[in-house]
């Protein structure tokens, strides 16, 4: 009688779990310089999501590569983040950038045109994976933007 209520109980917990669909991939924004001294430059961005499940899940990064005016310089890293229920949010992204990636010279004319409109070209492209229940879903994340920088 026992392992009856609780076959059940698990039974109905997991039945009423609704997962109709992936959530979904809304935006990457408020990609920003948050840190840059003579050695790194950190970049920051938020991807936003909306999931209309009653179930989480897991997102991860798979690659996303930055690239500033046309120049690949790093890959995003990030933890895994927990997909909270019935709820939009965002995802932050976070990547640090050796200076001396951005300042070689077959990107001079580059640098010096960041230099003169004080902004350079930055672009976010890879894919983010969604993780519930052993099913999975990719997204693809292709974003450019142009980000201020203080001289």
């Amino acid at each position: 009688m026992k392992k009856l209520i609780i076959l059940l109980t698990i039974t109905v917990c997991f039945l009423s779990c609704k997962f109709k669909e992936k959530p979904e991939f809304l935006r990457v924004e408020n990609i920003e310089v948050a840190d840059s001294n003579s050695k790194f430059i950190v970049l920051t961005a938020d991807a936003f999501f909306n999931n209309p499940n009653s179930v989480g899940g897991q997102l991860e990064t798979e690659g996303i590569i930055i690239t500033i005016n046309n120049i690949e310089v790093a890959t995003v890293s990030s933890k895994a983040f927990k997909v909270p229920a019935k709820k939009e949010f965002s995802m932050p992204l976070s990547a640090k950038i050796p200076t001396k990636k951005i300042l070689n010279l077959n990107n001079l004319s580059g640098i010096l045109n960041s230099m003169l409109n004080k902004s350079m070209k930055v672009q976010y492209k890879g894919e983010i994976k969604y993780k519930v229940f052993g099913f999975s879903h990719k997204y693809n994340v292709d974003e450019i933007k142009d980000v201020k920088i203080k001289i």
